[in-house]
This record gives C-alpha cells, structure tokens and sequence, in this order.
C-alpha cells in the first residue's frame, strides 16, 4: 500500500478571527474560469514525478514540455529546450531542484534562457530554497549564501509579460522575503494546509497537539495552528551539549505531532521526541515541509511498536520538495509524504 498522499488543501481551515490561521494557499477552484491559463511545464529531471502529478492536479491547465539534459566530454552542461518555437507567447513554468550545488549551474542556464524565448510570462517553481538556514552573517568573514542564491534568482530575464515569479514553499527565515530583488515577483507558499487536512483525517484527529521543537518554530509556525493545543520545546546548553527541555504545554495522553520548517540529520526531532514520551504522551508524529535528510539520516528514524510513544514515530509526514528523499522513504514507516502537486498547480495560475 503506498504512503503518498496526494492532498488539496481545504477552503477553511477551521473558525477563527485572525485570518492567518488559514495559511492561504492559492487554490485552482478560487481562480475564475476566466482567468484560468494553460502553462507548459519544464522540468528537471529528478523532478519528473512531482511535475507529473501537477499535471494530475491541474485540471488540464498545466502541459508537460522537454528538454534534452546532455554533457559534453569535459562534464559541462548541452542543453536543448525542444519546440522553442512553440513555445512563444505561451505562460511557462519550470520545475527545479537545487538539492545538490553541482545540479544548479545546468538548471540557471534553462531558467535564465526560457524568459528570453519569446514566452508570454515565466514562473519558476523551486519548492525547496536549499541556502536558507545561511541567512545571516553572526561573525565578520561569514557569507550569507540564502542571499546569494537569491540574487542569483532575481537576476532571471524579464519574459514579454513582465518580472518572473518565484515559488518558494516554507523558506527557512522569513525575512529572506526580503531578499529578493524587485525584477522577480516570489511567492511564498505553505506545506501546512497539507498537514492540517491530513490531520483531520487521523482516527485521533480530536486528541492532537503541536509540538514546536524549538522556539524559532513556534514562531514561524503557531499563528497557523492557533486553534490546536500547543507544546514549545527550547534547546537549553549543558557543557558542550544541547539539550532539548520541554518549555511549555502539557503532551500527556496526547497525540503530539511535532512540526518544522526542514530536518537535515534529525537529531533535535529524535531529542524532542524522546522527551515527549518521557512526558506521557500517547503517541509523537513529526511533519517537516523539506526532508533534506544528507546521507540518508532519514535511517535513524524509527515506526511505532507495540509501546506507542516510547518506540519512535507513529507518523513523520514531509512534502516531495526533495525527490531523492521521497524515492529513498515511499512505502517506508513511519514516512508518508504529502505531494505539494495541488498547490503547485494553483500557484501556476496566479
């Protein structure tokens, strides 16, 4: 039995006065009829399962193109964009992946040049922004590389239409907005409306708390889970150790799932998630948007036994923003992943 879920996010997302709790993904049945556009979607080619369940979701606006992705002898990129004449005046899109900096040189190389294709506005969807946790510069010498790579994306060609658009799902620091020049338009969207509809789904839904692991994901995320009980977990200093301590929030008896922005090697879940059984909770699911998990960290991650809590994970959700991940977990406990098909799909119209 597979364990991609395919999700829409949900109109409504639950009764509130503060209007960001409902984390406001575009979707394709708020567009008009009128306003509808067909798209052609280019893709890199790691991306190739993710673009075509876009083109699933998409109500057949969205139509696949290709590219021929060859080396020459000395390893650097032949590029072909096939039917460039065709693809003039039309709104087209192109999927990337930057999980790796020897894959990004090949994919600017498309994206600056399909703008400058004669094509009536361009979009590129990059749904993971792999440089965002170097945000800042803490000691003079340090490079900031989410702003490089912003600027390396705000220099995309203007296309016949206008500015590219830019779609980034839950990049890192939210000031990296900011970022970006005035010659692309970024939009930022959510993988949260994904996990909140899967969580309505769960035999258990009544009995859920969010778990934020640090403090920094309290603030990124709690506006968006305002009406769900909370845990805040905080990262406290013992020697040379960091120890993650629960700050506030009661997990006993519940189904706590902890949420983040992106996991790389795990440790501070792994952490987060033993304290948790420790305090009584019945069962600890985790969601990140972004799986990065670098040599395949995603291993230390346990399912469920027969003792709850205490075993490992009963659920860790993460979306197909980084495909080699999703290849390595599909049908693999406790994994499920979430695919940002529909979303995507919705923000191509914009």
């Amino acid at each position: 039995m597979s364990n991609h879920h395919m999700l829409k996010p949900a109109n409504s997302l639950g009764d509130t006065s503060d209007y960001r709790i409902q984390a406001p993904n575009v979707t394709l049945n708020e567009v008009p009829e009128c306003l509808k556009k067909d798209c052609l979607l280019f893709y890199y080619p790691d991306c190739e399962q993710l673009a075509r369940r876009i083109v699933e979701c998409s109500d057949g606006t969205v139509e696949l193109a290709e590219i021929n992705w060859k080396r020459f002898a000395d390893g650097f990129p032949n590029l072909f964009v096939k039917d460039a004449i065709r693809i003039r005046n039309r709104h087209v899109a192109f999927l990337a992946s930057f999980h790796t900096p020897g894959v990004i040189f090949e994919q600017i190389s498309i994206i600056y040049q399909l703008p400058r294709l004669f094509v009536g506005s361009f979009t590129l969807v990059l749904p993971y922004f792999p440089t965002g946790t170097a945000e800042r510069v803490e000691a003079e010498g340090d490079v900031a590389t989410a702003f490089t790579l912003a600027r390396i994306i705000s220099n995309i060609p203007l296309a016949r239409g206008g500015p590219a658009s830019v779609v980034i799902f839950d990049i890192h620091a939210l000031q990296e907005r900011f970022y970006f020049g005035d010659q692309v338009l970024p939009l930022f969207e959510s993988g949260i409306p994904l996990l909140r509809q899967r969580l309505q789904q769960l035999p258990d839904a009544s009995n859920i708390t969010i778990a934020y692991p640090d403090e920094g994901a309290w603030k990124r995320f709690h506006y968006q889970f305002g009406d769900y009980p909370e845990v805040i977990c905080t990262k406290v200093r013992d020697g040379d150790k960091r120890i993650v301590r629960l700050k506030e929030g009661t997990p006993r008896g519940r189904h706590v799932v902890i949420v983040d922005d992106l996991v790389q090697s795990g440790g501070t879940l792994i952490e987060c998630q033993r304290l948790l059984s420790t305090q009584g909770a019945a069962h600890v699911s985790a969601y990140v948007t972004h799986g990065v998990f670098p040599n395949e960290s995603w291993r230390r991650f346990e399912g469920e036994g027969g003792n709850g809590a205490t075993d490992g994970f009963k659920y860790f959700w993460i979306t197909d923003s980084c495909p080699a991940t999703v290849t390595s977990v599909t049908d693999r406990a406790p994994f499920e992943v979430l695919s940002l098909a529909a979303p995507i799909a919705a923000a191509l119209q914009i």
